[in-house]
């Protein structure tokens, strides 16, 4: 059964019922909030919000990484019914300038920068300069056209026209008062969240409370969660995986949530498991992969495990006997949905065999309609054939904000078209074959990377960790196929030998023409850990 209630509706309820109760344990900083700390902190920041000048409704953006003051802005927002826009920490500043003034955004709660290191390099990202940049009004607090009016700083810096977080939070008990007497309806926009787009600038998808809140009950409910487990969340926040599928399954379920770190890390992760005895984990495939290969993993007890989500990119069968006998995970969920759609659509269930957890997304979630749809002719297709599919439900985004042109292309009568292909087998499972842009036309013949990618994985389940198809230009074919592949720790693997095996079992079209060793697909991941395709396909000759 779906609730009818909205995020501070289901706090006040935590708050009330296991006050003392911890609600998240962000491990880096070992900072540990109740239930009750969380509402009040929430509380107290939307007073101080309230203070400076915001209204209720006013937009507000968090720019940050898995931060504890990220958790709390969240439930802050939410108290006051403001969209919280959610920004992606690895943004430049004409991106970041783009989502906040494209979704009017008024204040912005953002952390001073970080520094990733990335092979033997150390990028630094400084937010302050990337602010001043095309903000400066707010340094000078000189009147400007720009949306943005106020920004509250997390940490202890004392920087002009940044107001730091913990002063927001001295408010008088009017303010307090206020917040809690703010009405926030279960149809009111709870997140304005950015997908990446294909062309031109990001769009934002608007969620509702209604949307987000029972997304995240109907993947508790599946994994069973309750109060006793402990969810282990190393996704970064600013993505529907980490803001809904950790923090909101958390909260309808009231089960503690542990934070690693700030960014992810493969054996701080691990070692938060062992400590704070976790019952779940959460993770795209190459989180669970750099976490199987963690060489001081055996030294850890991880008995705590039972289930989580994987998402974000087929699960190869190798990877999920792994995460069953070496982390213990035996009722790991897979997950697949879209942004648009707050964000599951489908799901495995602990209890389908591992043929299923791996070749499928499982069947549509509660409250949702599935089908596969002829992407020319929008023809509904039987079971067994190849389609764009299509969902219906109580979770499809309202539209993307204030871009009512390609919400009309992306909703049709009710259903989300969500741009990827696949197929519904007799027994009413979902089957991804890739992305409808990323579909490889060989010579006239429709070539699916994902199920080639799953084909080498099955030749060679003891020597590749992952496989990456794309489609490469050619000028009699159109385009072949090209197959970048990361190998096991010291395995080894002859390229011209996986093409006379694929050759020898695979039609013709789907043969890759070019194979390509790499280290790892670090260089091409996004910060969710999903890979691109199209700087993949720069790696080859052409």
């Amino acid at each position: 059964m779906l609730l009818n209630q909205s995020i501070p509706q289901l706090l006040k309820q935590a708050s009330a019922h296991c006050p003392d109760a911890e609600a998240f344990v962000f491990c880096q900083s070992n900072s540990r909030l109740t239930w009750r700390s969380l509402d009040e902190q929430a509380t107290r920041q939307a007073a101080g919000w309230l203070k400076m000048g915001l209204k209720p409704g006013d937009h507000v953006g968090i720019w940050g990484t898995n931060v504890p003051e990220w958790v709390v802005t969240q439930m802050a927002a939410a108290k006051l019914g403001c969209p919280l826009v959610t920004i992606n920490p690895e943004w430049k500043a004409s991106e970041l300038d783009f989502a906040i003034t494209q979704s009017r955004c008024r204040l912005l709660v953002m952390i001073d920068g970080f520094s990733k290191k990335t092979g033997d390099k150390t990028f630094h990202y400084d937010y302050v300069d990337m602010l001043r940049s095309f903000a400066p009004h707010i340094f000078t607090q000189s009147t400007s056209e720009h949306s943005l009016k106020w920004v509250v700083l997390i940490g202890t810096q004392e920087i002009s026209g940044l107001t730091p977080w913990d002063r927001v939070m001295d408010v008088s008990p009017e303010f307090v008062h206020r917040v809690n007497e703010t009405p926030v309806t279960p149809e009111r926009v709870a997140l304005i969240q950015y997908t990446s787009g294909t062309t031109g600038f990001p769009k934002g998808a608007m969620l509702t409370h209604h949307s987000v809140v029972n997304n995240a009950k109907v993947a508790s409910d599946t994994m069973g969660l309750t109060s006793r487990d402990r969810l282990c969340g190393p996704v970064p926040f600013y993505h529907c995986f980490g803001s809904i599928l950790v923090n909101l399954v958390g909260l309808v379920s009231q089960a503690t949530v542990v934070i690693p770190a700030d960014r992810f890390d493969a054996h701080v992760t691990l070692e938060a498991v062992a400590k704070e005895k976790c019952t779940a984990l959460h993770g795209v495939p190459t989180m669970f992969i750099g976490e199987i290969d963690d060489p001081m993993r055996k030294g850890l007890d991880l008995s705590s495990l039972r289930t989580g989500i994987m998402a974000g990119a087929p699960c190869p069968v190798e990877l999920m006997k792994h995460v069953i006998d070496d982390l213990g995970a035996k009722e790991l969920t897979i997950g697949y949905g879209l942004t648009e759609a707050s964000p599951l659509t489908h799901q495995t269930r602990p209890d389908d065999d591992l043929l299923c957890r791996t070749s499928t997304v499982g069947k549509p979630i509660t409250g949702t309609q599935s089908k596969i749809v002829d992407p020319q002719s929008l023809a509904e297709l039987p079971n067994g054939q190849v389609g764009e599919i299509w969902v219906k439900g109580h979770h499809v985004m309202l539209g993307y904000y204030e871009r009512p042109e390609e919400t009309a292309k992306a909703i049709v009568d009710g259903w989300l078209r969500t741009g990827d292909l696949g197929f519904r087998d007799e027994h009413g499972y979902f089957h991804i074959s890739g992305r409808l842009k990323e579909l490889i036309i060989v010579g006239g013949h429709n070539v699916y990377p994902a199920e080639i990618e799953q084909s080498i994985m099955s030749m060679y389940p003891d020597v590749i960790e992952m496989v990456q198809v794309v489609g490469l230009p050619h000028t009699k074919l159109q385009e072949v196929v090209g197959a970048a592949i990361q190998l096991a720790p010291g395995a080894d693997l002859d390229p011209e030998q996986l093409k006379t095996r694929c050759k020898e079992v695979m039609e013709w079209p789907k043969v890759p023409r070019q194979v390509l060793i790499v280290h790892d697909f670090s260089k091409a991941m996004t910060v969710t850990g999903k890979v691109q395709k199209h700087k993949i396909r720069d790696w080859f000759d052409h």
